[in-house]
């Protein structure tokens, strides 16, 4: 309930979850960036679509919308394009874009070691959808250089649209040269935004 005694209801939200059984520990990988000067890359293709998106929600109140763009078969030869960069140890982070966009998966990325991100958008997509919008079938990598041939090679043969978004940065969160400021101010935000917003409501 909110302090004028008002309820709202909880935003809909369906859930599935999934458990899964890794027979190969070394298959395992991380989402967190790892060295300064990584080579950021996205998997798929980005839309012009806020869909559903918590964007859209948040900030322009628009509860209903439609849901974000999917398309089963270009996920699924995603998700195998993504096992084999695993297995060839081209990729030392890897995370797929959901919810809160590309922005805050990059964000999500950074956080664990304090890393930032200074990255170029795409000129043919808004910039409101390219950072915060929800389409699917879209993966964040970091490469390290030495390996960055043969991780496009394997991205090109499997036919999965792939773009350099920019590089792994000391703490600094760069966005087509507008600074958004530093991971380390975003860590305390996303970890105690939940508790603030109990308090404020309860």
């Amino acid at each position: 309930g909110h302090e004028d005694g008002s309820t709202h209801p909880v935003f809909p939200t369906p859930t599935i979850g999934m458990l899964g059984l890794l027979a190969d520990k070394s298959l395992q990988a991380s989402m967190d960036f790892k060295y300064k000067g990584d080579l950021i890359y996205l998997l798929g293709q980005s839309h012009d679509d806020i869909g559903s998106s918590e964007y859209l929600a948040s900030i322009h109140h628009v509860k209903l919308s439609t849901a974000p763009r999917f398309d089963i078969e270009e996920e699924l030869a995603l998700q195998d394009c993504v096992k084999g960069l695993i297995k060839n140890n081209y990729v030392n982070a890897i995370h797929d874009v959901s919810d809160g966009g590309l922005f805050v998966t990059l964000a999500e990325m950074g956080m664990p070691r304090g890393f930032g991100f200074d990255i170029v958008s795409d000129s043919e997509v808004r910039l409101d959808a390219f950072l915060f919008g929800e389409s699917q079938s879209r993966v964040i990598a970091t490469v390290v250089e030495d390996y960055e041939d043969e991780f496009i090679d394997s991205i090109t043969e499997a036919g999965i649209p792939l773009t350099l978004l920019g590089h792994v940065t000391q703490g600094k969160m760069v966005v087509d040269d507008f600074h958004f400021g530093f991971v380390n101010d975003y860590v305390a935000l996303y970890d105690n935004a939940i508790g603030k917003a109990m308090k404020k409501n309860g």
